[in-house]
């Protein structure tokens, strides 16, 4: 696609793959079941909203509530990648599956993500964030990756760097940070399996 398609691109995708030269809208991967959506630009509001499985990378920044509901189901795990920066939300309520924030656009030195409310309701799933996070929910513990972790922060880097040119090796080298939800909501298992 070239150009900005409307809202919900990819709504219930089972399998598809669609690249987007261009940004989009609100809504993409709206309940996406798998596929891969990979965008030349940025994305609108609630990206990957109740994702269950599949892969979005996105270029730049993206809007409010990315991976709201996101969920792991009977073997899937959805993974979100965002090369910029994310708004106020980010995972709110997650029970599954996998958002990395990258802030490639932020100034070296300066990696803060200014995002409120990250993991409000946050009770599955991972976040990795490159560089400091100001303000989580109470849902949510701030650790350090260990090795499992990188393994896994290497392969979708490396698949996000692979699509856009740029050198995975050099954002690896820098400090991330792991987003657990601590939360014992008895309502979690009901959509992480």
């Amino acid at each position: 696609i070239y150009g900005t398609p409307g809202n919900d691109l990819g709504a219930f995708m089972k399998g598809a793959n669609i690249t987007v030269h261009g940004n989009v809208q609100d809504g993409c991967g709206n309940t996406m079941d798998h596929g891969q959506i990979v965008v030349y630009g940025r994305a609108g509001d609630l990206v990957g909203h109740s994702m269950r499985g599949g892969k979005i990378f996105i270029r730049d920044d993206a809007g409010y509530r990315v991976g709201i509901h996101m969920k792991e189901y009977i073997g899937k795990r959805p993974s979100i990648v965002i090369g910029g920066t994310a708004q106020d939300f980010l995972g709110e309520y997650m029970a599954g599956g996998v958002l990395v924030v990258l802030g490639l656009n932020m100034k070296d030195g300066e990696i803060r993500h200014n995002a409120r409310f990250v993991g409000t309701g946050m009770h599955g799933g991972t976040m990795y964030i490159r560089g400091e996070v100001q303000h989580v929910g109470e849902e949510v513990a701030v650790t350090k990756p260990n090795e499992e972790d990188f393994k896994l922060l290497k392969g979708l880097v490396d698949e996000f760097c692979g699509y856009y040119g740029l050198d995975a090796e050099k954002i690896l080298e820098s400090k991330f940070n792991k987003l657990i939800p601590v939360s014992s909501r008895p309502y979690g298992n009901l959509y992480a399996y």
